[in-house]
């Protein structure tokens, strides 16, 4: 009898084995495949394919849905380029949003808030340059000047909206005038 028991016990414990291995494999799966479609989603609304700066936007919590906010990356780093944001910045930089295409209230508006409220990593800068490499190889001179234009002069107008030291001199810092080159230099090294 006591090898019954033994054997019934066995029998147990292996089914309670492999019943948690099979939630473990499952669990696996549903975690890759909600990967796969967030990654999908992500490539679909930000055009890039490259699976390494796909990655790395996702570690920085870029979504398909706040995709759009990668292109206001620019005026993040110009406004946050002397380490604080003044409240001439922060309303030229949701004005450039705007003008972006941005709405208030959408999932990218409110990241895009997010980054003007607290200074993000310089990890995000570096994705937006990652993220220009892969994007501006797929487009036409036109929509490449176009886009270039149009997130330089936003940067720019950001850049001056604090208006230099008491209003007098340059308006636009060192700091700024470097984060600008920057920009500059993201979009030479892109183009073909």
């Amino acid at each position: 009898m006591s090898e019954d028991f033994l054997a019934g016990r066995k029998k147990g414990l292996e089914d309670a084995f492999f019943a948690e291995q099979d939630a473990l494999l499952r669990r696996r799966l549903r975690e890759a495949d909600e990967t796969g479609s967030r990654r999908k989603a992500l490539s679909s609304a930000s055009g890039i394919t490259d699976h390494a700066t796909l990655e790395r936007l996702e570690a920085l919590g870029i979504t398909g849905e706040t995709a759009a906010a990668l292109s206001l990356i620019p005026l993040v780093a110009i406004a946050w380029a002397d380490g604080r944001i003044e409240e001439r910045e922060r309303a030229a930089a949701l004005s450039g949003a705007e003008g972006l295409g941005l709405t208030k209230g959408d999932p990218g508006y409110q990241m895009f808030e997010g980054w003007l409220t607290r200074q993000p990593s310089p990890d995000l800068l570096m994705s937006w340059k990652a993220y220009i490499g892969a994007l501006v190889p797929t487009l036409g001179q036109d929509a490449r000047d176009a886009l270039r234009g149009a997130l330089l002069g936003h940067a720019r107008a950001v850049a001056e909206a604090a208006g230099g030291f008491l209003g007098l001199g340059s308006k636009i810092s060192e700091a700024e005038q470097s984060v600008l080159a920057d920009l500059e230099r993201a979009f030479a090294a892109s183009s073909p």
